[in-house]
């Protein structure tokens, strides 16, 4: 079973540097090249996605929790990433801890889970980035687009302040949603091309062995990492009537535009919303897209927060509007503050501004959903194997519970998430919650046939 992947591009760039509460922030140049494939995998530990430069820089830099990000050159240029950085990201769940009032034994092998939150790890992956004409070998675009055909799903990083052309210039006014048509067209164009290089040979074939379309088709798409599945829901979005080898180029470039939707699901991240010009862009783009697709961020406020909280000033509740000083924690009754550092005027004002503009106004700086609405928009569902059914724990004596998670695809069967899990280890029956056993031809979802034991024997 092949672990989902998310790729994050990012097409913006803009040097300059951005003062915020006593600190300055370096905004690279050029995200608009910097993308990034990020591969969300299905093990306790393994997952992934990509984000770029500059707007890409602060998001990832918050998603990964990492200090030095990828420690990838950040210059004023395009290109800057040349070849792939790996990092660890944090896809934030609800723990089955909860569920079963263990949250303060809840301790998990991999990432962390704080009063039912739990933080599962995802391996990042920062690659070549794009420019317009990529499908045609410009810039990176061969390098980018071979690395995104291991991707399950996009997540395209969009500077909605309209501070940066297409190519990645200073300027005032651009329409950002013209990077989301340059970029979707050239991940098109670029398998259209491909297709239509071949489509005679192609034909032929199919009709010499009497192929069906998915077969033929998968034999031409599997290099995108597609799977014979991708293929039919494809050509059941189209219900198309002709046979293959009468198919005209338009019907082939719907095939491939369908092809698209199902193997790249894109989440657009709407970055520098708290920018004067953001909301006519979020406006257009709103208009475009599902809104179900569509995540509102602050990726510096992010990085600001995490940065005052790291160093004592606030407590902050990653992806949420809550932030609180040491001022307000003695209001709430709360012995010497928190242990918070007191702020000076102009901090205490700078994080009011924030609160105003961004956490009061669109519940959260939104860096956290990114990865939450892509998991979603994968239908990925956590599972929690335990050997002790009863006590959700790694054995007998060990009061530790809930230990490992594991991501998985909606529509998982019990047999496969043992397959992903176990190996190849004969499996004697599985236990669910209550001790009740469960086929292994059922499906996994969220709060049914998620907390599993998978029992060895013949």
């Amino acid at each position: 079973m092949m672990a989902p992947q998310i790729a994050i591009l990012s097409l913006y760039p803009e040097a300059d540097r951005l003062e915020l509460g006593g600190y300055s922030y370096r905004k690279a140049r050029g995200l608009f090249d910097h993308t990034y494939y990020c591969h969300v995998s299905i093990e306790e530990y393994h997952a992934s996605r990509p984000a770029h430069r500059l707007g890409w820089q602060a998001i990832i830099r918050q998603i990964d929790h990492i200090e030095q990000v990828l420690q990838s050159q950040i210059r004023n240029f395009p290109f800057t990433t040349i070849d792939p950085q790996r990092a660890i990201g944090y896809l934030q769940i609800d723990c089955a801890c909860s569920r079963y009032n263990v949250s303060d034994r809840c301790k998990p092998n991999y990432g962390a889970c704080i009063q039912g939150k739990r933080s599962v790890p995802i391996e990042l992956l920062d690659v070549a980035g794009l420019v317009p004409g990529a499908h045609e070998g410009k810039g990176l675009g061969n390098k980018f687009l071979d690395d995104l055909r291991h991707a399950d799903a996009l997540i395209h990083v969009v500077d909605v302040s309209g501070t940066t052309d297409a190519e990645g210039k200073a300027t005032r006014g651009y329409d950002p949603s013209q990077d989301i048509i340059w970029l979707r067209s050239e991940i098109v164009r670029w398998i259209e091309g491909n297709l239509m290089e071949k489509w005679g040979s192609i034909k032929r074939r199919h009709v010499a062995i009497k192929a069906n379309p998915v077969e033929t088709l998968q034999n031409q798409f599997s290099g995108y990492g597609s799977t014979p599945q991708t293929v039919a829901r494809t050509l059941d979005r189209l219900k198309l009537k002709e046979p293959l080898e009468h198919w005209s180029p338009e019907t082939i470039a719907s095939v491939v535009n369908a092809f698209t939707d199902e193997k790249f699901p894109t989440v657009f991240a709407l970055n520098k919303i708290d920018h004067p010009d953001a909301d006519k862009n979020i406006a257009k783009i709103a208009k475009m897209q599902d809104p179900q697709s569509i995540v509102l961020c602050s990726a510096i406020s992010e990085v600001f927060l995490r940065k005052l909280a790291k160093q004592g000033f606030v407590r902050y509740v990653e992806g949420s509007e809550f932030v609180d000083t040491r001022e307000d924690l003695l209001e709430m009754g709360e012995a010497d503050g928190g242990g918070l550092k007191e702020l000076d005027e102009k901090l205490k004002t700078r994080i009011e501004n924030l609160k105003d503009m961004v956490l009061y106004r669109f519940g959260s700086t939104g860096v956290v959903q990114v990865l939450s609405r892509s998991a979603k928009l994968l239908g990925l569902v956590p599972v929690f194997p335990v050997r002790n059914i009863h006590g959700f724990g790694a054995g007998a004596g060990n009061d530790k519970v809930f230990r490992d998670c594991v991501l998985v695809k909606k529509g998982t069967t019990v047999r496969e998430c043992a397959r992903k899990i176990m190996g190849d280890a004969p499996l004697a029956y599985v236990e669910g919650a209550g001790g009740v056993r469960v086929s292994e031809d059922e499906v996994v979802e969220i709060g049914k046939n998620d907390v599993l034991s998978f029992k060895v024997g013949r």
